[in-house]
């Protein structure tokens, strides 16, 4: 099993968790708006980081990113193999007639 799918199967566990011992629970129980804003917070850090070559950082705010996307998937009830899916979906297609199919110039 890969690190994002054990790191998917934790975060739905961490659901039924305190609150006050979980952080997962903390930003579940907290909403699909703080979800996203933490998400919002930790993908600017990873571009800050990524802006000014700092490898270590951006590797950091990487994974912080990546950790609190499947924490708003899961606030939303989307399920992290419907997002494979998607980009499985995509592999049949350039990324340039992807974007253009979607109607991004």
């Amino acid at each position: 099993m890969s690190e994002l799918n054990r790191l998917v199967e934790t975060i739905a566990s961490r659901r039924a968790a305190d609150p006050e011992h979980s952080w997962t629970a903390k930003l579940l129980a907290s909403g699909r708006e703080r979800c996203a804003q933490k998400f919002g917070e930790e993908a600017i850090e990873a571009v800050i980081a990524g802006s000014i070559g700092d490898k270590q950082s951006l590797t950091s705010e990487a994974a912080d990113a990546i950790y609190h996307l499947l924490v708003l998937l899961e606030a939303n009830g989307i399920a992290f193999q419907d997002v494979m899916d998607e980009l499985r979906r995509r592999e049949s297609s350039s990324g340039i007639a992807e974007k253009r199919n979607r109607g991004h110039p």
